[in-house]
């Protein structure tokens, strides 16, 4: 009786057909209720009982290859059936071709160094699990600082000392440590913060950063830079400079755009005011670029920051900065024209 299966199994092997009236009646004859597999079953009683388990498990083996190749008859004969009437069809309409998008804050990262890069600031990156060191201290932040409590932070549990950045600020200490002036360099990248999220604030966001390191460097430079800046991105040429305060840089400033009372979405977006908050930005500390190894009794320079979704939610009118994360495909369409 193995003989005789391992016999069919070969022929089960070797049969091909694109022809479906062929493949059903393959399939009545091994498999139909009067098949080849039903007689073999029912001699399968009379077998010797030594020999059960290697003439079931033939049997088995039969069966299941006889399946698998209808199987894969049947859809090899379906896939050249449609491919046939699809070639064949000339006034058949052409398959659209689906175009892709980027996402709004590729996008608006890609605007802001483009921006930059026009006046020599290059890219610079690091990781976006950090040290205390890199992430705090160096930037004018030791230990027990009060400003630290500032930025909400997210710790590797058992390693006090290793946390999740909290701006990109520590990827300029890095640059710093590792190039000497001039520095001109921008540093985009995801942030942490352990913050409640609400349509105005997330845990994860991201930034990009500005530092520019050199000798003679002044306030006057960091204006008319940010002014350079607002012009190119959002075509606005007013801004002022609030006085503010950031650990890392003396003097320290939040900066406005005028945007406008044109529009009702100008009024609510501005409170009714017309200026927008945008960035902060300040002369770099002397104690930080101590920490950095650079001489500040001759170098000085000027750093600043801002939020990418911030920017793209002004460039876009989006009233919800948890849309950018939740990956709706409605919602992404929307930038396929935008380059």
């Amino acid at each position: 009786m193995k003989d005789k299966i391992n016999e069919l199994l070969g022929k089960v092997n070797e049969f091909e057909t694109k022809s479906a009236e062929k493949i059903e009646n393959f399939r009545i004859e091994y498999l139909g209720s009067k098949g080849i597999l039903k007689q073999l079953f029912s001699e399968f009683k009379n077998v010797d009982p030594t020999l059960k388990k290697e003439i079931g498990q033939a049997l088995n083996s039969l069966r299941n290859s006889a399946t698998e190749k209808i199987e894969a008859l049947k859809s090899s004969a379906e896939n050249s059936d449609t491919a046939k009437s699809s070639l064949d069809d000339l006034t058949r309409p052409a398959t659209p071709i689906e175009l892709g998008s980027r996402h709004p804050i590729s996008i608006v990262k890609n605007k802001i160094i483009d921006v930059f890069s026009r006046i020599g600031f290059t890219v610079s990156e690091g990781p976006e699990i950090e040290d205390d060191w890199h992430n705090f201290t160096a930037l004018n932040l030791p230990e027990y600082h009060p400003a630290r409590d500032m930025q909400d932070t997210f710790f590797i549990e058992k390693e006090p000392d290793i946390l999740l950045r909290t701006h990109t600020s520590s990827v300029q200490v890095r640059y710093m440590e590792n190039n000497k002036p001039p520095i001109r360099t921008i540093s985009p990248g995801r942030v942490f913060r352990n913050e409640d999220i609400s349509a105005r604030a997330h845990c994860i966001f991201h930034q990009v950063e500005g530092l520019y390191i050199d000798t003679d460097v002044s306030f006057a430079d960091l204006k008319q830079t940010l002014l350079y800046f607002t012009k190119e991105m959002f075509g606005k040429s007013k801004i002022r400079l609030r006085p503010s305060y950031f650990p890392f840089t003396e003097p320290s400033a939040e900066v406005d755009i005028y945007w406008g009372l044109e529009t009702e979405i100008d009024h609510k977006i501005t409170k009714g005011t017309g200026w927008l908050e945008i960035m902060g930005c300040g002369m770099v500390d002397p104690n930080v670029l101590k920490n950095a190894k650079i001489d500040p009794e001759k170098y000085s320079g000027f750093a600043f920051g801002m939020g990418i979704e911030r920017i793209a939610m002004l460039l876009y009118q989006i009233p919800d900065i948890r849309m950018f994360y939740e990956n709706d495909v409605r919602f992404l369409e929307q930038f396929k024209s935008v380059i």
